[in-house]
């Protein structure tokens, strides 16, 4: 290995010479105790080397290694469940072997070597495969299955595989590349964080993340494979919000980055995700997460670092078949990190001090999302088979036919300061991402959760998810969501005459309208994450909750129509069970749904309704 020497030291970033064999992002180890750094730039002779670890105690001549690979991650089975810092340093290994505060020079591997993971083989000896066939599984936990796959850009006939019970550095299969060698796999395999991992191809992301919060899949859709921002003004409920989506979002695989918020937020996550029950099988949540930390004291450098090991991840379990969702707390904490490196480089400074790459390097990880047809054959067990009628049909897998699809949906979350929006980062975020939930502080002072202001935020998914809604759940339900939109931001006009003249002045059809904006705030969008009766709703009864309250608007209007008094309208007993219909059972929804309905109907009723409404040119 080729070993230069130190020549300047400035904080997290060390100059170096005698590197001159290096490559740019190469992995060095920095001075007596081997500290961890990457080379970031190359100026002639000199290396400019951002330090992982502290860099107090080093001195000009100190030595500088390099190991002539760039950083990677190791990935294999044991990452679930697994706590990692910002370079996938175990932090509880790190802590058994230096306590809590960690010690610099402190090393410790990804996966864990001692670990024996029961391998059971999935392809047969004189098969040909390719980078991304899955060879074996290995049964991680009671909820993932890991697969076991050849490395990208492998290929050859396997010579032979061996089940059984192995650690993640055993020989568990041979490949014979057909150029006279042989290739030995394990059940590991490493990646270099800042390149992606390779996929066939992009297909089209139009299956919603369904997160079971009512405002985000009815008004402001994600999709698996897609962008999301969320800013997170204090005491918004950016924490709450993260949970509810880790915990009820339709993907199988969670990757949580805390990149430089503070330690007691980062402990907040640490204490509080073990404790979270995966509400689809019972077990914990993290038996499906991966964490990885970095708090706001540790090396800025490995902060840098952090999001591209977490994002390297992600592809992983998506290269298996799974559908991923990457929440990032927050980006701007990261942005922060590449300016001070960038400042210790001598860059000429952008927007705010920013370096002039900030937008490429935020686009290039969000770019990183993404719906793709994966490397390899589909996965053994799930290909497609013909029902009776001839039509192709697939089994509950991620695999679709001869391809198997995998997603990466990132969450990206900002910290703006003094929740200004218009800072380089929001809008550099907001140029690449096509969906932004706008959680609000003056909502959340009103007690109104989650606080995601309906008329900031704004998806780009719409039209995407419009045919999963009208084939899944109803023809209707786009519709709805848009009339609904529009009677909220009618609301929004009225609201500051109101102030000005009082309700009474508006006609009775802007009242009745203000009204029904009131129910679909409250018994709507309002929706409590802590009871277990209204966490989660799924489509179908949100779109029944939607054509409730529409159908009192409608019928509130004929009612007007035919000489009802607002007020005895407004006072129908039926409203109160609209308002509570959210907190019924989901098999008891549909029941409900035609009780309240005939409610409506017989309640919300005028002297005179039909020939009043007909004459006013209504439609029934």
């Amino acid at each position: 290995m080729e070993q230069g020497k130190v020549v300047k030291v400035a904080g997290p970033l060390v100059i170096a010479e005698g590197l001159a064999g290096s490559k740019m992002y190469d992995l060095v180890r920095v001075g007596d105790e081997g500290l961890m750094g990457e080379i970031i730039e190359m100026r002639g002779e000199r290396s400019s080397i951002q330090v992982y670890e502290e860099t107090e105690g080093l001195r000009p001549g100190d030595p500088v290694v390099s190991t002539g690979a760039p950083l990677s991650v190791e990935l294999g089975p044991g990452m679930l469940g697994g706590v990692y810092d910002g370079v996938q340093r175990p932090l509880d290994a790190l802590e058994a072997r230096s306590g809590s505060f960690l010690e610099r020079g402190v090393h410790a591997p990804g996966l864990d070597r001692e670990a024996q993971w029961l391998f059971a083989p999935a392809a047969e000896v004189g098969e040909r495969l390719r980078g991304g066939d899955v060879i074996g599984v290995v049964q991680e936990n009671e909820v993932i299955s890991h697969r076991v796959m050849v490395p990208p850009g492998l290929s050859g006939v396997l010579e032979s595989i061996r089940g059984g019970t192995h650690t993640v550095t055993d020989t568990v299969a041979v490949l014979n590349t057909g150029d006279g060698r042989t290739e030995e796999l394990t059940m590991m395999q490493r990646w270099p964080v800042r390149i992606p991992r390779p996929y066939g191809r992009k297909v089209s992301a139009d299956r919603p993340l369904v997160t079971g919060t009512r405002v985000i899949d009815t008004f402001f859709p994600c999709v698996q494979g897609g962008a999301a921002c969320i800013p997170g003004p204090f005491g918004a409920g950016k924490t709450v919000t993260q949970h509810q989506i880790a915990k009820w979002s339709n993907a199988e695989i969670v990757v949580f980055i805390g990149c430089g918020e503070r330690g007691n937020e980062m402990t907040d996550v640490l204490m509080e995700f073990p404790e979270l029950v995966d509400p689809y099988s019972g077990q914990p949540l993290m038996r499906r997460t991966v964490l990885v930390a970095n708090t706001s004291n540790m090396p800025v450098a490995a902060r840098e670092a952090s999001v591209y090991t977490g994002v390297t991840m992600a592809e992983y379990f998506r290269d298996m078949g799974y559908n991923v969702v990457l929440q990032a707390d927050s980006t701007s904490r990261w942005a922060e990190a590449m300016r001070e490196i960038s400042g210790r480089l001598e860059e000429m400074p952008g927007e705010e001090g920013f370096p002039a790459y900030l937008g490429t390097r935020l686009a290039a990880f969000y770019e990183r999302a993404g719906r793709v047809v994966c490397l390899g054959g589909p996965v053994p067990g799930h290909e497609r088979h013909e029902a009776e009628d001839g039509e192709r049909v697939y089994d509950a897998s991620p695999a679709d036919g001869h391809e198997r699809l995998g997603s990466v949906t990132v969450i990206g979350s900002v910290s703006p300061p003094g929740g200004d929006l218009s800072e380089p980062v929001v809008q550099n975020t907001l140029r690449v991402v096509k969906t932004f939930w706008a959680l609000e502080d003056r909502l959340a002072y009103e007690r109104h959760f989650p606080a995601i202001n309906w008329l900031v935020s704004y998806s780009l998914y719409l039209d995407k998810v419009s045919a999963y809604w009208s084939q899944q759940v109803s023809p209707a339900y786009r519709r709805r969501r848009d009339e609904c939109m529009a009677i909220l931001q009618r609301e929004s006009e009225l609201v500051e005459i109101a102030r000005l003249v009082g309700v009474e002045a508006l006609s009775a059809e802007e009242q009745i309208i203000m009204e029904v904006a009131k129910s679909i705030r409250e018994d709507f969008l309002q929706q409590n994450a802590f009871r277990d009766d209204d966490q989660f709703t799924s489509l179908a009864k949100q779109d029944r909750l939607l054509e409730l309250i529409l159908r009192f608007h409608v019928k509130a209007i004929e009612a007007q129509a035919g000489g009802a008094a607002l007020a005895e309208i407004f006072a129908a007993p039926v409203r109160e069970r609209i308002a509570r219909f959210k907190y019924a059972e989901e098999d008891e929804a549909e029941r409900l749904f035609a009780e309240i309905s005939s409610d409506i109907d017989t309640q919300v009723v005028g002297p005179g309704t039909e020939e009043a409404y007909a004459m006013a040119g209504g439609e029934a």
